[in-house]
């Protein structure tokens, strides 16, 4: 019999699907999980209670709070309502707007930047994981792999005593030998490392001095990222019809394992210090005088609710037109922020008993935020009783949280392919979906060298911070300003239907002044306050910063190009050029006809679509 390839289903798409030809969830629960695991990734139990332990403990949640209400969740709401509105992914999006067409590329290299290394990190979770199915944990004591400086305890060097009427300065043997007191204040300490910081850099990394010495690809961090790259295309080769049904287990379980990690840590000795440290009143709220701090909790939202990844906008194109996004964007961002303060209870109780048993403050016992997930914990868990089972429970979290996130992020760009190419994507999902995640797991392979700490930092430091915030700058400037605030609010309303002016007040004030201009004020001090990046003591070299700056401007650089292509082939002086591209597409508004009503009537039938296509850069029609 003939058949017709191009009537082919996508495994996205099923019969009882509004959008026969995009697909849709099969029910709101898949969604809501899907952006949840998205959200709540591996920065919520190591990101967010780090910056906290390093911005003053509780005082931290005031600006982290208010950034939430005053950038992220309007921000959040508006992408959300802008991938459902168009049914399309994060750079045919920009129908609305063809002349900022580049920023939605620019969320597309950000997010294959971020894939590639956030599956490093995946992968030390699950080397991590399987070194965690021994009898003794191998970073619980000083073995073979350690050097002189390694010890479980730290070890006076020499203090201050009284001594026949007289304060001397003597090292610690005379004091002991001797029979006398250090003075409070006056010790010091020999620089020691403890096992698992030693076994972190040592063996986990087996870390070379710097960016300069690329080293060996190590062969067990090659095959964990092997691995993780495997369960991501498993998970995602019939789209999100699978991954809608994976994430109730991966978004799910890390709440059942940090209550029973909470449960634990809040039994330890010291682990009170560690909550009073973190809400009490060890909190230091001196700190909100520092704008550093301010500038942190703001990129930390849009780190922790991926905004301006271009993620929510292709997560959401998947949902049906009547579906209430601005239910889901309020439910998410709160589940998601909730979660945050949640892990910080679970993680602080545990470092507050760290500190009790290296008799050190809470503020000193951990370095960066890497530090807090591969070394303070896993260095606080070896000392518990069944030491593998928490070691086993805190790593699975750790997995699960960043698969889920990954698995977000890989549909952004497949469906990113799908709306450039629709019939090759509906006969080739699988092979497409593995491609993508094999050329991303060759491309990660610089990442589990010797060196791959500093590239994994190096990424994180340059395309994971200025180049969303610059994104997220342009697309709110774009849609309120260029498009028109209102005009978009209109269209929200053709989605949950009509609401009063006072409800759309909160969300015209920030739209339209509080959140651009926190954005542009971040912007502005994160670039005047570039610092060199490091890791730990270690500088990067000035080749190193060259790259990082190289990568940033790779991304960056796709808005003014396809700007300068679309002006360029528009037609009229460059006046009416100018004006043509700031105007919405021909094609622009609902996906389906049923949804235009008489506002989008004029839309050409997407069957008929192919007749009328205006070729752009990037292959796409407008």
């Amino acid at each position: 019999k003939d058949f017709n390839l191009s009537n082919e289903k996508d495994a996205h798409a099923s019969d009882s699907d509004e959008n026969s030809e995009r697909g849709n969830w099969s029910n709101k629960a898949d969604y809501l999980l899907s952006m949840v695991g998205y959200a709540v990734g591996l920065g919520n139990v190591w990101r967010f209670p780090y910056l906290t332990y390093q911005n003053g403990g509780g005082a931290f949640l005031i600006p982290y709070t208010l950034m939430l209400a005053l950038a992220g969740l309007p921000l959040f709401f508006m992408e959300c309502s802008l991938g459902q509105f168009a049914s399309l992914g994060p750079i045919s999006i920009w129908r609305i707007l063809p002349l900022f067409q580049g920023v939605g590329i620019t969320m597309v290299v950000i997010s294959t930047f971020v894939a590639i290394y956030y599956n490093v990190i995946i992968a030390y979770s699950l080397y991590y994981l399987f070194a965690s199915f021994q009898k003794v944990l191998p970073w619980s004591d000083c073995f073979s792999w350690a050097d002189e400086f390694c010890s479980k305890t730290r070890i006076v060097n020499d203090c201050n005593a009284t001594f026949d009427g007289q304060t001397i300065h003597a090292n610690y043997s005379f004091i002991i030998s001797n029979n006398l007191t250090c003075l409070n204040d006056t010790i010091n300490y020999k620089p020691v490392q403890f096992p698992s910081e030693q076994y972190w850099n040592k063996v986990a990394l087996q870390r070379s001095s710097g960016l300069d010495e690329t080293g060996n690809i190590v062969w067990y961090l090659a095959l964990c990222l092997l691995l993780s790259w495997m369960i991501v295309g498993a998970a995602l080769f019939k789209g999100i019809k699978s991954s809608g049904k994976v994430v109730y287990f991966t978004a799910l379980f890390p709440y059942v394992i940090l209550l029973i990690l909470l449960v634990r840590g809040a039994t330890l000795e010291g682990a009170l210090d560690g909550i009073e440290y973190y809400i009490g009143k060890q909190s230091n709220i001196t700190k909100l005088m520092e704008a550093e701090v301010w500038k942190d909790a703001a990129t930390q939202i849009f780190y922790s609710l991926s905004v301006a990844w271009g993620g929510l906008v292709a997560l959401s194109s998947y949902n049906k037109f009547h579906n209430n996004c601005y239910s889901d964007a309020i439910f998410v961002c709160v589940t998601n922020c909730l979660t945050s303060v949640f892990a910080g209870f679970a993680i602080f109780s545990v470092l507050g008993h760290m500190a009790f048993v290296s008799e050190r403050p809470v503020s000193e016992v951990v370095d960066s935020g890497f530090d807090l997930a591969f070394v303070a914990y896993p260095e606080a868990l070896s000392k518990l009783p069944v030491s593998p089972l928490w070691s086993f429970l805190f790593f699975f979290m750790l997995l699960l949280l960043g698969l889920d996130s990954q698995f977000a992020t890989i549909e952004t760009l497949t469906t990113t392919i799908q709306d450039i190419y629709p019939k090759m994507m509906k006969k080739l999902r699988i092979p497409i979906t593995l491609g993508v995640c094999i050329l991303l797991f060759l491309l990660g392979l610089i990442c589990v060298t010797q060196a791959r700490i500093y590239w994994v930092n190096l990424i994180d430091h340059f395309c994971a911070g200025w180049g969303i915030l610059f994104a997220a700058v342009l697309e709110i400037i774009g849609i309120v300003y260029i498009y028109g605030g209102n005009r978009f609010i209109e269209d929200i309303e053709m989605m949950i239907g009509k609401k009063s002016c006072f409800f759309w007040m909160w969300w015209r004030m920030c739209w339209f002044f509080i959140t651009p201009l926190l954005l542009v004020a971040i912007l502005i001090w994160s670039l005047v306050t570039f610092s060199t990046p490091s890791y730990g003591s270690v500088l990067y070299p000035a080749w190193g910063t060259a790259v990082g700056w190289c990568m940033i401007i790779f991304c960056v650089i796709w808005i003014p190009i396809v700007a300068v292509v679309k002006i360029f082939k528009a037609e009229g002086n460059i006046f009416q050029r100018i004006a043509s591209c700031c105007r919405p597409a021909a094609n622009w508004g609902p996906y389906l006809e049923c949804h235009r009503g008489e506002r989008y009537s004029h839309i050409v039938n997407p069957k008929k679509e192919k007749e009328h296509e205006i070729p752009t850069v990037s292959g796409f029609t407008y």
